[in-house]
């Protein structure tokens, strides 16, 4: 040990020995403080025995569906998107007095199918409270909702993720839903900045809410979205919800914290209204960063509602989270319990069928669900999970995909080739539906058919693809004679053209000669550059191969 080290041990030895006689209960006592090169040294070795588990985030939603109905969940108003400002308002939607409400059969049929399809228990009674906020897009200064006994309660929802090196991996995740409950949502604030005013449409007002409240099983950005995803999938291929969220038929509520695994969950915010999948993703995984950051710093997590700013990519304070004590929930008095029955015969005497809500017949009409449709894809086409994927991710491709195959003799795992390359990538590329293809699927299986018979080549009917999608109602035929792009089956000419190549490249033919038959594939497509793309491959190569033996 140095002097000035051993100077400094008895310093401290004389100043704990006097405090001691000077406060004799006290127990601090003064330590040296570590230099920062011993601090260095030292340091990994504490971090590896105190090194405290790593936060990860955790995240529950709650998704707003508006339900698929021609009117309002308690009043004959139309429901229509981009209709005039107040076009559509009854006088219980403006709260005149002595309106009451009448419950709407079709929202109440699509909640219960809903729930059927997520697994869920549905009350065969349910009630309806007042909710009561100081909002000015509501004029009755309440919503009516399902606080107390909504109408469908414990449910899952089985979602899956790619995953792997290559994102082949299918992952599958299930989330719980805690309830879906029947809600009227509320009008819209069109805030003029230039006039200092706001004024209000009340035409979303009333309008049929499905709110889905999903429990925190979900722990970052990419799950959530999948599950967002594959709920819009269920809610549409149901018909109970378009679920187009850039017209708010769907918005999310996220509820995000983070903790350390096996503590107690931490203090949750609420990102507001998310209006794409996408934008969840970020907004949530930008959340997780964000409360992470806020903990390491020694500060506290606000239980506070923010809202996401896609142009910076962060989300931003809104307002301080609202208890339930701020909403003064009370029961509805002009609406009577909600009962749906099992079956027909469970219906009491005197009641008409037909205006009953009976479980055993929506759950007989249930369609074909997202997860069950990508199932069968693969094992009846053999086809790779992840193009099941894509498949059903976009509306009509399935459609569209098994009416190729019927047209053609063309192998499935060849056709969702040219489906999910050729025709998606061109959808996209104009921002188009699958009902919009200017190439109809029988005009796809007929190309596919010209090259699968050896008419043209690969390399040819990617070229007569691009033209069918520029010259719409031309077939692949037509443009085929048009452009004289048939393979050239000419024996002798193709021999002259081989031929020609092979003497033009001799480092090739050694090459190929001293067993690098790989060289081979360079000489054919010199051969296909030479006919356009015209010449049969197989027959190319057999001749080169004579050539070069």
């Amino acid at each position: 040990m140095g002097a000035s080290s051993v100077a400094a041990s008895e310093l401290l030895h004389i100043m704990n020995k006097r405090l001691s006689i000077l406060y004799p209960k006290a127990s601090f006592v003064i330590r040296r403080i570590n230099t920062s090169s011993s601090r260095c040294a030292s340091q990994p070795q504490l971090r590896a025995k105190r090194a405290p588990q790593q936060l990860v985030g955790v995240v529950g939603l709650e998704v707003h569906a508006q339900i698929n109905s021609n009117t309002k969940l308690f009043s004959g108003s139309g429901v229509r998107f981009s209709a005039p400002p107040n076009s559509l308002v009854s006088p219980f939607d403006a709260s005149l007095p002595g309106t009451l409400p009448v419950l709407n059969k079709r929202c109440v049929e699509a909640a219960v199918m809903t729930g059927l399809a997520l697994n869920c228990t549905i009350n065969r009674k349910s009630l309806f409270d007042r909710k009561h906020y100081f909002y000015a897009d509501l004029p009755a200064g309440y919503q009516i909702t399902q606080q107390r006994r909504p109408i469908a309660v414990d449910g899952m929802l089985t979602y899956s993720l790619l995953g792997g090196k290559k994102r082949s991996q299918v992952i599958r995740k299930t989330v719980s839903i805690k309830q879906i409950q029947l809600e009227q949502d509320s009008g819209k604030s069109l805030h003029d900045d230039l006039r200092s005013q706001t004024l209000i449409d009340l035409n979303r007002a009333g309008v049929g809410l499905m709110e889905l409240v999903m429990e925190p099983d979900m722990s970052c950005g990419e799950e959530a979205a999948a599950a967002v995803r594959e709920l819009q999938l269920i809610l549409q291929a149901l018909g109970t919800c378009q679920g187009n969220m850039s017209e708010g038929q769907l918005r999310v509520d996220a509820n995000v914290s983070v903790h350390r695994p096996g503590e107690p969950l931490g203090v949750r915010t609420e990102v507001k209204n998310i209006n794409s999948v996408r934008y969840l993703a970020r907004a949530i995984d930008y959340e997780i960063q964000r409360q992470i950051g806020v903990l390491q710093r020694g500060e506290a997590v606000q239980n506070e509602t923010r809202a996401y700013d896609s142009k910076s990519g962060e989300t931003i304070p809104m307002r301080d989270k609202e208890g339930l004590q701020d909403y003064r929930f009370m029961p509805e008095p002009n609406l009577p319990p909600l009962i749906v029955y099992e079956d027909n015969a469970s219906l009491p005497s005197g009641i008409d069928a037909c205006q009953a809500v009976v479980v055993q017949k929506i759950r007989e009409g249930l369609p074909e669900l997202p997860s069950v449709k990508r199932d069968r894809l693969v094992q009846t086409y053999g086809i790779l999970p992840e193009h099941s994927f894509t498949l059903v991710n976009e509306d009509g491709l399935v459609e569209y995909f098994e009416a190729v195959l019927k047209a053609t003799k063309k192998e499935p795992r060849k056709v969702i080739g040219w489906v999910t390359n050729e025709l998606v990538g061109h959808l996209k590329h104009q921002d188009m539906s699958v009902s919009q293809s200017p190439i109809s699927p029988s005009a796809l299986a007929e190309l596919l058919e010209l090259q699968e018979t050896g008419h043209i080549s690969s390399s040819v009917a990617k070229q007569v693809f691009q033209e069918m999608w520029r010259s719409s109602g031309r077939t692949a035929l037509e443009i085929i004679q048009e452009q004289d792009l048939g393979l050239v089956s000419d024996t002798a000419q193709l021999h002259s053209i081989c031929q020609k190549v092979v003497d033009s490249h001799p480092d090739e033919v050694h090459a190929i000669r001293n067993g690098n038959e790989k060289v081979l594939n360079k000489l054919m497509g010199l051969v296909q550059k030479e006919t356009k793309g015209r010449a049969d491959p197989v027959l190319v190569r057999a001749i080169l191969h004579e050539k070069t033996s």
